[in-house]
């Protein structure tokens, strides 16, 4: 399993050891001895999701706020995705900013979203499968989110506007800038050890 960090430290690609053959193919999706080996982070997961979802949708940028915090290992299972982990720890030197990856059915790749950060997908292909561990519990009254089309981060979901599939919820979050300004508390400190 290769673990690499990406222009954001913090946030890491994952290239699993595929084995295949005529038969199909076998490889490990986690192994935790490995991970905490590579990057020290002490992460428990404790629930697998996955959701369905087809063309164009996109989901996020959604976080929990502390003391319900998550990290997430992300995956698709089948079709493909542009995958976005933006830092919103309030005084770190990449806050506002943005990683992005391609994952696939087909590349097996995965990303690690630590906590302090928000993270969202949007849908390549005709539909995907995507499958993500958490390492702490949803809490409905701790769900936030910004906004994914905040001109301040800029991400480029590789797809035209008119494409673009989200929920009521996601289209009414707010940008950064106006997290700033209403509602700090509910962003991250870069001081804090989110791991605690």
């Amino acid at each position: 399993m290769k673990i690499t960090p990406q222009a954001i430290p913090e946030v890491l690609l994952i290239e699993p050891k595929v084995f295949g053959d005529e038969r199909g193919y076998f490889f490990e999706s986690f192994r935790q001895d490995i991970f905490e080996q590579a990057t020290g982070y002490p992460v428990n997961f404790i629930q697998d999701n996955e959701s369905f979802s087809a063309r164009g949708v996109l989901r996020g940028l959604h976080y929990q706020q502390a003391p319900y915090a998550q990290s997430k290992l992300v995956r698709v299972i089948a079709g493909e995705v542009i995958d976005v982990a933006v830092d919103i720890r309030v005084g770190s030197p990449t806050f506002g900013q943005h990683v992005t990856a391609r994952l696939s059915g087909e590349n097996k790749h995965q990303l690690f979203v630590p906590r302090g950060f928000a993270h969202g997908f949007a849908v390549l292909s005709e539909t995907a499968i995507f499958a993500y561990k958490v390492d702490n519990l949803y809490a409905p009254e701790h769900d936030s989110g910004i906004h994914f089309a905040d001109p301040r981060i800029d991400i480029n979901w590789n797809l035209e506007s008119d494409e673009i599939q989200t929920s009521e919820k996601d289209r009414v979050l707010p940008s950064l800038e106006q997290k700033l300004a209403s509602a700090p508390q509910t962003l991250f400190n870069y001081r804090d050890n989110l791991y605690e």
